[in-house]
């Protein structure tokens, strides 16, 4: 069932990642991201592995946790490496009419599924240890340039993103419940061929859709009760201010990166 899903939660702690400020959260996680693209061999890759792992680990969650924001990505991960065991030169291994596997496409593909996996890992650090609230007030103050340049209303944008965020692992409980409430009716949606199951799908979205537009309905009365009218003016309770160990993690990470660039010169391979 659905009901594992855990993207977009918050998990509550008191961990040193947990007590970053959030703009520099966002910027830290956007850099690890880029890192992670720098890797060309393995050496680098497994070195991004062990930073990662050390950001997990400081965060204090739970190993089942993690686990379960991975799992539902698996079958993502499956395909991106199935369609890079195809992309590689050489002699090959074994080829069935124009479909070739040679020894460079076994290695493009583990090295990609790596590479997913590491990104969705480093963007979980920052869903589960960042409030959906203080995710926002990121956002906005990261884009302020954009609304005093280009008059953009960035407070909707940041607004309109953790709010989709904040409401993936609802609808994932949603769905789950319709479907239990489809199979306890006898609808048969575990069997067949795909095109069967993509059918079955079907007295399962209407009720989602039903249920998504009465929810968002629900939540613009709410905003509305509680007298919001958007971004001007509005103030924060919690005002948001760098500290030492905002300075240190970036001073950290700059490191990292840089020792990522000089291993990529030093090693010159592709992967």
């Amino acid at each position: 069932m659905l009901s594992g899903v855990t993207i977009g939660q918050y998990y509550p702690g008191n961990s040193v990642i947990h007590k970053i400020d959030p703009r520099m959260k966002i910027v830290l996680t956007f850099l690890l991201m880029v890192c992670v693209f720098l890797c060309k061999s393995y050496i680098a890759l497994g070195v991004c592995f062990v930073f990662t792992l050390l950001i997990v680990l400081l965060s204090r969650l739970n190993l089942k946790v993690i686990l379960k924001g991975i799992k539902p990505i698996i079958i993502i991960v499956f395909i991106t490496a199935v369609l890079n065991l195809f992309y590689g030169t050489g002699e090959p291994i074994y080829q069935l009419w124009v479909f070739k596997i040679t020894e460079d496409g076994i290695n493009n593909a583990i090295f990609m599924a790596f590479r997913v996996l590491l990104l969705v890992l480093i963007g979980l650090m920052l869903t589960y240890t960042t409030t959906p609230t203080r995710l926002t007030d990121a956002i906005e103050s990261l884009l302020k340039p954009l609304h005093t340049v280009f008059k953009l209303d960035v407070h909707s944008f940041a607004m309109t993103m953790t709010i989709a965020l904040r409401f993936i692992p609802t609808l994932v409980e949603e769905v789950d419940k319709i479907m239990s409430a489809q199979k306890s009716r006898g609808a048969d949606m575990d069997s067949g061929g795909p095109l069967k199951r993509v059918k079955a799908l079907v007295p399962v979205l209407i009720p989602l859709f039903v249920s998504s537009f009465r929810r968002a309905k629900e939540l613009a009365y709410a905003m509305d009760c509680r007298c919001y009218r958007g971004g001007e003016g509005r103030t924060k309770m919690n005002a948001m201010h760098l500290a030492g160990r905002d300075y240190a993690a970036l001073t950290v990470t700059v490191l990292y990166i840089a020792g990522i660039i000089v291993m990529r010169i030093m090693l010159k391979a592709d992967i």
